[in-house]
């Protein structure tokens, strides 16, 4: 084949065109390089900045691929200079791609590298998209519910001085919210100092501070951690603790959200408020009590540097040890006091505290931490003062059971500590020196100790004993139990009522405390007809002393120091029971826990609280005013105050004059070295008081007071599964027990320490009070008593709780034209006379029923109105034997004090 028509290969720029005009170049010689075709304007912009060599050997290769891969027909090359911006097969692409990368005018590893237009564009775009993504979730996150856990806290009850913490209990942890004006300034300043300088100016980030977090992890030195204290809130509050991506995410946008929108100051609070510095103690309240036993208002600079250096890891920190080898006690308090120099110093370096003072507390060295104890501990009497105050919060406000149990209540009480330790040191001292259950495991078993003191001047309750403690398995408060008989202590009332109301003889005149009574033993009863109250068998009723000692007719000032029996029930027969039971109800006892009325009422078969009798002796000292008791003074909750804890207003019980001299009577039996209360004379100060012994000695009381604080202390025994009253006769190895024995010897160690320091104050001059009525054995005919005198009213089962002036008559012996008495076995299904009790609601029970069971003195059922119980348990009961319950034997019971 000639050589005009071999076919010639297709040059890069390909196409028959580009053959021919490789033809028509001249022979021999090289053809000109090509050149781009665009325009000068688009050549002077730079993309492509420099000419593409002509191709050899590679460039034909690729021409040859591309001209097979289009196909057999080509496009014609287009004209230079057209300026279409698509350039000649051979050339620069054409720059139309929006991101040009890797770069086309560049060659081998020059075409990875960007430009500085696509390095300055990809950061701009990435802060663009990063900012508009920040705005969007900001916008469509909401700050979310704090969780349960984090607001769960403690009630907290304090001791009357209001500072000093009882204990803290109820929530599920630990914790006690606080104001950040409850957080002292060295504290914020120490939190801030460690854990994040920029507190105060940052928007709840830092990134600065995760930097310089990370530099100094590397150089191995110490770190304020990465998290802003926003940051930490938000962890704590709002956030579980999974250390997962997502969760830190949403921890950055909550907290970009809460620094934009929260104060700085409730952040700050927030946190300090949410952590956990160790002791299972939630929160900077919590910690300053666990720790130093004071309120986080209180803290110094340098137990501020010490709680902000737990922040870092109470595990690790907490002098006490934790979990784990590298968690002993030694290495964490090395750790804690090395943090805690760390802490004073860094606040001097960021301007938080002069050098001056820094230097102050280098010199007093590691503050002293109290000896751990659990903060929610309710052992020994705690307990017992925790429920008493607790069910006056109940009573005073509509706060349940419920809301208490979720806790963040703040209770001020009434108790002092002071007081309440005499107490139990006094029980103490005298269970050691009276029982020995080892060696009279009969007769010392089972006896229990129950105690109250109120101050005279507004029924506050500043001390009690409830029994063992709860940590010793007794849960019963007896000091609150309503059950227990009070015997001759309620003889001050049949007085009272005498000398305010008067008797059917001297009405509208109060009976003197010097009238003359007959107190010899057996003496038949009578109503103020004239006519006898009926006994057993139809037989005339005889009242039982202690003794059968004739003492002829001696004044009710004598009966009362040697209490003797026989005066007082035909006193209160001439007096009524309405009267007597009204002047009870008016100094504070409560109507359920009286006995029905008959011979017996007058003796003291009713069963009020020893709260109850603390404060109602209170109003004698008080020369007749009344103060309901109260065991709270304050209840704060989210820092506001609840309304209803005001101090109760004083009531006046009876007149001035009336009071003072039941106080001259009382005077009379610790200070008559005849008077069944003379052990009190070891007081040393003008005290007031009464004993109490009930039948079959079941129960033994003293009841006095002072011009500043009255006090109860009862005692007796029961059975751990009946839970029925037994006898205390042999108990500390004597015959019989006598509220002069072993209550007036607790009640005398108690007033000794209780009223150290205090002034000694004597009660006012009793005046002569009303009509010298001497009782004659058989008294003119009268008309009909009156049905206040004699009411024949049965009560309900279940007594009325109303106001005092709504209450109903109980029912009483029998009137005088009925064939039914008191004692008359007979009479029983119509509420009579039962076993030295009654049976109120007509039910045999063995003692009486006035709306509870012989439980020893429980308080199942009954409620509470500031540590008193209105329902009964436990009775007086005789089992059998029948008498006035105020005897210690005798046919007819007997007995007095």
């Amino acid at each position: 084949m000639s050589e005009h028509r071999r076919k010639p290969s297709q040059p890069q720029d390909g196409g028959r065109a580009a053959a021919r005009r490789a033809a028509q170049q001249p022979s021999g010689r090289r053809a000109a390089p090509t050149r781009d075709t665009r325009s000068t304007t688009e050549m002077s912009s730079g993309s492509y900045g420099e000419e593409r060599p002509p191709g050899g050997r590679a460039e034909a290769r690729r021409a040859a691929q591309r001209g097979a891969s289009s196909g057999s027909r080509r496009r014609a090359a287009e004209p230079a200079g057209r300026g279409s911006g698509r350039g000649r097969r051979g050339g620069p692409p054409d720059n139309d791609r929006f991101i040009n990368y890797p770069r086309s005018d560049r060659y081998g590893w020059r075409r990875f590298v960007p430009s500085w237009k696509l390095v300055g564009g990809t950061c701009l775009g990435f802060f663009a998209i990063t900012v508009a993504g920040m705005g969007v979730a900001f916008a469509w996150v909401d700050t979310p519910k704090a969780q349960d856990m984090a607001e769960a806290q403690n009630n907290v009850f304090y001791w009357d001085d209001g500072k000093t913490q009882l204990a803290a209990t109820g929530g599920q942890r630990n914790r006690q919210t606080v104001t950040i004006s409850e957080i002292p300034q060295s504290m914020q300043d120490a939190v801030i100092a460690a854990e994040n300088e920029s507190f105060d100016d940052d928007w709840g980030v830092d990134p600065m501070g995760i930097a310089r977090a990370v530099v100094n992890m590397a150089k191995g030195g110490e770190t304020q951690g990465g998290s802003t204290i926003t940051q930490q809130f938000v962890k704590n509050t709002y956030l579980d603790q999974d250390q997962t991506m997502k969760r830190k995410f949403t921890e950055l946008i909550i907290s970009v959200k809460v620094g934009a929108t929260m104060k700085k100051p409730d952040i700050l609070a927030g946190y300090l408020n949410t952590a956990y510095f160790g002791r299972g103690a939630y929160g900077i309240q919590a910690a300053s009590q666990a720790y130093f036993g004071k309120n986080s208002k209180d803290l110094k600079e340098d137990e501020s540097a010490f709680l902000a250096a737990l922040l870092k890891g109470p595990n690790l920190y907490n002098p006490d040890g934790g979990i784990g080898d590298n968690a002993r006690p030694e290495k964490n308090r090395a750790r804690a006091e090395e943090r805690w120099e760390w802490i004073l110093d860094r606040e001097v370096e960021v301007g938080r505290m002069e050098p001056a003072e820094r230097d102050k507390w280098k010199k007093s060295g590691f503050p002293k931490l109290k000896d751990f104890d659990q903060a929610t501990g309710l052992g020994g009497q705690k307990g017992y003062l925790v429920e008493t105050a607790k069910k006056y919060v109940m009573k005073q406000t509509n706060i349940t059971p419920e809301a208490l149990e979720r806790g963040g209540y703040r209770i001020y009480t009434t108790f002092n500590k002071k007081k309440v330790d005499a107490m139990e040191k006094a029980v103490n001292k005298t269970k050691k020196e009276f029982l020995d259950a080892k060696k009279r495991p009969e007769t010392d078993k089972f006896v229990q100790f129950g105690s109250a003191s109120v101050d005279v001047n507004t029924g506050a309750i500043v001390a009690l004993y409830g029994g063992d403690g709860w940590d010793k398995k007794h849960f019963t408060n007896n000091a609150d139990t309503s059950g227990v008989p009070v015997g001759s202590t309620w003889k001050p009332y049949v007085l009272a009522a005498a000398m305010q109301d008067g008797t059917y003889k001297t009405r509208p005149t109060g009976l003197s405390p010097l009238s003359k009574y007959n107190a010899n033993d057996l003496i038949e009863i009578k109503y103020p007809s004239g006519a006898p109250v009926p006994g057993k068998n139809g037989q005339p009723f005889r009242q039982k002393n202690e003794s059968d000692k004739a003492y002829g007719y001696v004044t009710l000032r004598e009966a009362m120091e040697k209490s003797i029996n026989t005066p007082f029930v035909q006193l209160g027969f001439d007096v009524g029971h309405q009267k007597v039971a009204d002047m009870a109800t008016r100094t504070g006892i409560l109507k359920d826990t009286m006995d029905s009325f008959n011979a017996s009422f007058f003796l003291g078969t009713s069963t009020p609280s020893a709260i109850r009798m603390a404060d109602s002796y209170a109003t004698f000292a008080a020369s007749g005013k009344h103060h309901e008791p109260y065991s709270v003074k304050k209840v704060l909750l989210d820092g506001e105050e609840q309304p209803g804890f005001e101090p109760p207003k004083s009531q006046r019980a009876m007149d001035p004059e009336v009071a003072d001299n039941v106080t001259d009577v009382l005077k009379n039996v610790i200070e008559s070295d005849e008077g069944t209360g003379n052990k009190a004379q070891k007081l040393g100060r003008p005290a007031a008081g009464k004993t109490g012994t009930t039948d079959k000695n079941k129960s033994a009381w003293f009841v006095g007071y002072t011009p500043q604080l009255s006090t109860a202390v009862t005692l007796f025994r029961t059975d751990p599964e009946s839970r029925k009253l037994l006898s205390m006769n042999g108990t500390g190895g004597v015959p019989s027990i006598h509220g002069g024995d072993i209550p007036a010897e607790v009640w005398t160690n108690y007033m000794i320490d209780a009223l150290k320091g205090q002034d000694v104050e004597d009660f006012p001059v009793a005046p002569p009070l009303g009509d010298k009525a001497d009782s004659i054995g058989a008294p003119s005919p009268t008309p009909s008593p009156t049905p206040s005198q004699t009411p024949s009213q049965t009560p309900s089962a279940t007594p009325s709780t109303e106001a005092p002036s709504q209450t109903p008559s109980p029912s009483v012996s029998p009137s005088e034209t009925e064939t039914c008495n008191p004692l008359d076995w007979a009479c029983e299904d119509s509420g009579g006379n039962d076993n030295a009790g009654t049976d109120a609601g007509g039910t045999d029970t063995g003692g009486m029923d006035a709306g509870g069971t012989d439980t020893g003195g429980t308080t199942d059922g009954g409620t509470s109105d500031g540590g008193t119980t209105d329902g009964t348990t436990t009775d007086g009961s005789t089992e059998g034997k029948p008498g006035n319950g105020n005897s210690n034997g005798g046919l007819f019971g007997g007995g007095g004090g």
